[in-house]
């Protein structure tokens, strides 16, 4: 099984570390790990047995919640909680209703055992504004705090009110996604956000991509920062011509491109990583690496379509 946490601290290096070791434990190990100072995230991949992966959360949980202050936290990316979201990865098939009861088990210890306040999302979702993350991110900290503790807005698990300093979680189930960076190197914030509102979705552009348009300080450079919900519907290569269809459109220059945590090999296609423009690609980040009984499993439905 596979997890990927987003926790909002990308900058300091200790408390990172410190993160990152509490999901070592017993049946789970951490087989990825992606920091940014301007988004202020580090994204986890974590593979497990299904104890071991809610043990690793609930560890993530609680180092969050004493190492990180969403009071002083600054960064681009949104986010409502320390430790952000924590999504449990449908691999395949068979894969669902473990998924199911991993997140449920580890919602339930977070609100419990932490106090601190669990929203489902994805297909754990109870609500359908929080089929997505962006579903509650969209009230921001100080609307969702009042939203809560007025009653018109109850978490599933844990306190009715949002934790003074680690916010809230959400945790859910979902199907891999590829969260994928492009850089625009003679850019500016407002011709970056033009171009995320024509490739996402909810612009009229492709299904299944969501996408912002960021400007990173430290780096010096904007950014399209999206995340790709149907890699087999809508592969990168085909996203990385409509940004460059409106990066021509405004005459800015497309630069490199970054992969944040794993990728399944069949989003390649027939392009290679180089004409996406992704930057210090490995071979390990490719997610059938990362877990074997996934390529295992791919290699014996491409059998029982061939059989006759």
């Amino acid at each position: 099984m596979l997890a990927v946490p987003n926790v909002s601290e990308g900058r300091d290096r200790d408390v990172i570390a410190a993160l990152t070791d509490a999901c070592r434990v017993p049946g789970a190990a951490v087989i990825n790990a992606h920091s940014d100072a301007d988004h202020n995230r580090t994204v986890l991949s974590i593979a497990g047995t299904p104890v071991g992966l809610c043990d690793a959360l609930v560890g993530l949980a609680a180092a969050a919640v004493s190492r990180v202050d969403l009071r002083w936290h600054q960064g681009v990316h949104p986010c409502t909680g320390a430790l952000d979201v924590a999504p449990i990865v449908v691999l395949g098939p068979d894969d669902a209703p473990v998924a199911r009861a991993i997140a449920r088990a580890v919602g339930e210890r977070i609100g419990y055992e932490l106090e601190v306040p669990v929203f489902f999302y994805g297909q754990l979702a109870t609500r359908p504004e929080l089929v997505r993350p962006h579903g509650l991110r969209v009230y921001g900290r100080e609307r969702l705090a009042e939203e809560i503790s007025s009653g018109r807005l109850l978490p599933d698990e844990g306190p009715a009110r949002l934790h003074p300093s680690a916010g809230c979680v959400l945790v859910g189930v979902r199907p891999p996604l590829i969260a994928w960076n492009v850089w625009l190197p003679n850019a500016s914030l407002a011709e970056a956000r033009a171009i995320a509102d024509r490739v996402r979705e909810s612009g009229g552009g492709l299904p299944g991509v969501l996408a912002m348009g960021v400007y990173l300080s430290e780096a010096g450079i904007a950014q399209v920062s999206m995340n790709l919900e149907d890699s087999r519907g809508t592969p990168p290569w085909v996203v990385m011509q409509a940004v460059r269809r409106e990066a021509d459109r405004l005459g800015v220059e497309l630069g490199e491109s970054e992969l944040v945590g794993l990728i399944p090999r069949h989003a390649f296609g027939q392009v290679s990583p180089s004409a996406l423009g992704l930057r210090r690609f490995s071979p390990s980040q490719l997610l059938e690496a990362c877990c074997p009984a996934l390529a295992r499993d791919q290699i014996q439905g491409v059998r029982d379509r061939q059989a006759p």
